[in-house]
């Protein structure tokens, strides 16, 4: 293992002990990998900023639909997980599946440009998450096979801060357009036009810039369908406690729907996802290495919690300042579940099938996600927006508890 004294997460530049470039305290692929992610988001969530809005308001889609929508698109986006981590581990190979991910949804983005249907629109949004479900697992795993495993916290929350500031860029460029141009069709489409560009660059740069490292091949060689056999204990068992708290789950589109309602105009709502992602990126690394220095598994805790107040207090508070307070909090959140929970189950698996876990992680949990955001729909549709986060607030709190009293029975679940 390396020897990780001689790293220093806030230089710019240097070299690991293994001889190995890094910049700002990462190697230097990592960072090409985070540009990518960056460039990517400036064009995803461009559109996703407006996506909830254009499709209810401007197409006269119901949130039931919304629902449906969001459900099947957070499948999507791990449905291939597995596959893609499950080859990726038994070829060797991880940038190939990365790229093919990175070019599959861009490729998808076409479509948007001439949509004009609700169901235009949920093919787009389901099409385009097929391709970061390709991505995912075999890039994270290409990340944590550079990366110290003793930084791992740090090197993924450098990763997620440069994903997450294209999506602050991302929503103020829709911001600008919505503002100078005006609310209409025409602008929602020169809108998804523009968001087209920096994907096909992030495309460019991974093919040129990022290489598999060297990599001894697996002992064995298991089945797609024996290989959660082989995973080890105290990931499966982080496995089933996610996947309960992954029935409380809703997509942030209902977060900006929420803002719509208490009083934020159209034009507003981007601004109000790039708030969200202002504070993912100033938390994600500080989160990172905290959880490298006291346990992983107390961020998660923390994760599981924070999340049931959040539902809670959207439950019960009201009002623009309420609800954006509540966004803000939620960048804490998604700044632990996107980055720190990748670091958590990376310290807990091999090599030889981390992205297999990776992939079954997000692939399980993705599965959940459709009947959670399709009964968020139909609550909020039939009732209001109190009993759907109730709902959700419950069901976190559960997985908290789990999570925490079971958590001695595991006996390297710090995952150092």
């Amino acid at each position: 293992m390396t020897n990780t004294s001689q790293i220093h997460p806030g230089a710019t530049a240097g070299h690991a002990p293994n001889g190995q470039k890094t910049f700002f305290g990462v190697p230097i692929p990592v960072f090409w990998l985070g540009l990518v992610s960056f460039l990517t988001d400036i064009s995803s969530e461009m559109i996703f900023s407006v996506l909830s809005v254009f499709l209810t308001i401007v197409l006269g889609a119901s949130n039931a639909i919304l629902g449906l929508m969001e459900g099947l698109a957070d499948f999507a986006a791990s449905s291939l997980d597995y596959l893609s981590g499950y080859f990726s581990d038994r070829s060797g190979k991880r940038k190939i599946f990365a790229l093919i991910g990175y070019a599959f949804s861009t490729l998808a983005k076409i479509l948007l440009v001439f949509a004009v249907t609700v169901q235009a629109v949920i093919t787009f949004r389901v099409v385009e998450r097929l391709g970061k479900s390709i991505r995912g697992a075999p890039r994270d795993a290409l990340i944590a096979s550079i990366a110290d495993r003793g930084k791992l916290g740090y090197v993924f929350g450098f990763h997620k801060t440069l994903d997450k500031a294209g999506a602050i860029l991302g929503p103020l460029l829709a911001y600008g357009l919505l503002t100078m141009l005006g609310e209409s069709l025409a602008t929602f489409q020169l809108l998804f036009w523009i968001a087209l560009f920096p994907a096909l660059l992030a495309v460019i740069i991974l093919a040129v810039s990022v290489k598999d490292p060297p990599r001894v091949a697996p002992r064995l060689r298991p089945g797609l369908f024996s290989t959660w056999h082989l995973l080890e204990k105290d990931f499966r068992h982080y496995l089933k406690v996610a996947s309960l708290f992954s029935l409380s789950y809703f997509s942030f589109a209902f977060l900006l729907i929420r803002g719509y309602e208490v009083g934020f105009t159209l034009t507003d709502v981007p601004l109000l996802y790039a708030l969200f992602n202002v504070t993912f990126i100033l938390v994600s690394i500080p989160v990172g290495k905290l959880g490298d220095r006291i346990g992983r598994h107390k961020i998660i805790a923390l994760e599981y919690l924070l999340y049931a107040l959040i539902c809670l207090g959207l439950m019960l508070l009201d009002g623009k300042l309420a609800v954006a307070v509540l966004i803000l909090l939620y960048g804490v959140f998604y700044a632990i579940d996107e980055g720190h929970s990748k670091a958590y189950i990376s310290g807990l698996t091999s090599e030889e099938h981390r992205a297999s876990a990776l992939g079954l992680y997000n692939f399980v949990t993705g599965l959940i996600y459709i009947p959670a955001s399709i009964v968020t729909g139909l609550l909020w549709t039939a009732y209001g927006p109190a009993p759907a986060f109730g709902v959700a607030a419950a069901i976190a709190l559960l997985a908290f508890l789990l999570f925490v009293l079971t958590l001695p029975h595991r006996k390297k679940a710090a995952a150092t």
